[in-house]
């Protein structure tokens, strides 16, 4: 029979209901002609692109001709030779909020704000006594728009002139009494969130201040992290806060917040002791637009594929254990996907052809149950083998991964305890037709309930297509 090792992450409250563990990666549906529906492929590897800075990089963006990396202190102006000059210091150690008009750079660092100016080459702390200070920036109208940290006041600066700022260009969001957390422009529309609500606001060309709010556009659904709102496919995502709780993760439909997290994602987010300072980028490649959530306290990366729904997790995998994803921010420069490490200043390139971190290992992992969903009527089975549908011959011609491996664990106790590992090889270089088969693999035993694990750390590519349980039932 097939086991059902397709699907996504779903590890529930409860492990006896879901155990479904999936790391670095991720399932691309096969819409006709294929062998099965669906197949598991292995998330991207980190190539090196440069070292900037003393890191960690802080935030990213692109205009012009040049990628913009904040590392460490200092802003830094990349070529696409990946060569970096240093153009000025930016106080403060946590993320960085930046958007561009074509000539000016707009770094938002919480509560300073800063310009570099494309065409003069000088960058400039801005001193504007009018200036309250910026969480976030955005573009619109060539205006720069900004949230004035600890309060309900959003700004505009002197149009093409970040550097400026009328102290009459303000307004409060007051649909609802908490503090504006973040801002962010999409579709020239304004996205004003608060704790606890969002408002979105638009150019009204008014005197003094020229925005004013949509009527209808509001919504008693806010932010818990104000660098977690990041977008893609036309839409808004964020992890979402509100009066009645937190740790629902959100997109945009209309004026509106749908829910995109699962329950088991929910759980998972909601035992993490700090949610305010997770991180999102997005980006797209071989037409998945992924949703990166980073949660920096709990360690841990979790991941939303618009193309089929599903979620992974995303880590690194350092001293036997997996850790969050090395990739902090993301920007698109020169026709690659960059990501900035979280540590130092190193930026990399998410590649599908290489399966490790910037040389270090890159562990994968799949854990399901062994039975379909409702086939399991609580009687003992004899599991006599599995096979692995994969691709197999994937070796290398020397080295780690000459001869790949994968291992496979059991547990019989609802993913409670674990079995010893079985090794088993995919096969060395052109062996396309080699088998990876475990046999023998006992009777289930307690609650007669199986759950399965494969992982891997060999660089070689992973794509599995699915799994045959040979098994044979006894006695309850």
């Amino acid at each position: 029979m097939k086991t059902p090792i397709l699907g996504s992450a779903y590890v529930a409250r409860s492990v006896n209901a879901a155990a479904n563990r999936m790391v670095n990666l991720f399932p691309e549906i096969v819409p006709e002609g294929g062998k099965e529906p669906a197949f598991l492929q292995r998330a991207p590897g980190l190539t090196r692109l440069a070292t900037i800075g003393i890191g960690p990089i802080r935030g990213m963006w692109t205009f012009g001709n040049y990628g913009y990396v904040v590392s460490g202190p200092t802003l830094f102006q990349v070529d696409n030779n990946w060569n970096a000059v240093a153009k000025g210091t930016i106080a403060g150690t946590g993320p960085v909020s930046m958007s561009d008009n074509g000539i000016q750079l707009f770094v938002a660092a919480n509560p300073q704000g800063y310009i570099y100016n494309s065409q003069t080459d000088v960058f400039q702390q801005i001193t504007d006594p009018d200036f309250p200070g910026a969480v976030t920036v955005g573009y619109l109208d060539g205006y720069f728009v900004f949230n004035e940290p600890n309060s309900q006041k959003i700004w505009v600066t002197q149009l093409l002139d970040g550097a400026s700022v009328d102290p009459l260009d303000f307004a409060s969001a007051e649909g609802n009494p908490d503090n504006v957390v973040a801002i962010f422009v999409d579709h020239r529309e304004v996205w004003v969130f608060g704790s606890n609500s969002t408002e979105v606001w638009y150019n009204a060309g008014l005197l003094d201040f020229p925005l004013a709010r949509i009527q209808g556009a509001y919504n008693e659904l806010g932010c818990a992290a104000p660098y977690s709102i990041a977008k893609m496919d036309n839409q808004i995502y964020w992890l979402g806060k509100d009066a009645r709780g937190q740790g629902m993760v959100f997109r945009a439909a209309g004026y509106m917040g749908q829910r995109i997290s699962t329950h088991a994602i929910e759980w998972q987010l909601q035992e993490y002791s700090d949610l305010s300072d997770a991180v999102g980028y997005t980006y797209q490649q071989d037409g998945h637009s992924f949703y990166v959530l980073n949660f920096p306290t709990a360690n841990t990366t979790w991941v939303f594929d618009v193309a089929t729904g599903a979620w992974h997790e995303r880590a690194s995998f350092q001293n036997g254990d997996f850790n969050r994803h090395r990739g902090n921010n993301q920007m698109f420069f020169n026709a690659t996907n960059v990501v900035g490490d979280y540590q130092n200043g190193k930026i990399y390139k998410f590649d599908l052809e290489v399966y490790s971190d910037d040389g270090q290992p890159q562990k994968w992992l799949r854990s399901w149950r062994a039975l379909p969903t409702g086939a399991n009527n609580l009687t003992r089975t004899i599991q006599h083998g599995m096979q692995l549908d994969c691709e197999t011959g994937v070796g290398l011609n020397v080295g780690q991964g000459s001869d790949p491996r994968v291992m496979l664990r059991f547990s019989d106790d609802g993913a409670h305890t674990w079995s010893n590992e079985h090794w088993k090889s995919m096969g060395r270089i052109g062996r396309y037709g080699f088998r990876t088969i475990w046999r023998r693999l006992g009777a289930t035993m307690k609650i007669r309930d199986r759950v399965y694990e494969l992982s891997g750390t060999d660089p070689v590519r992973i794509y599995i297509m699915g799994a045959e349980l040979i098994l044979s039932g006894t006695r309850a």
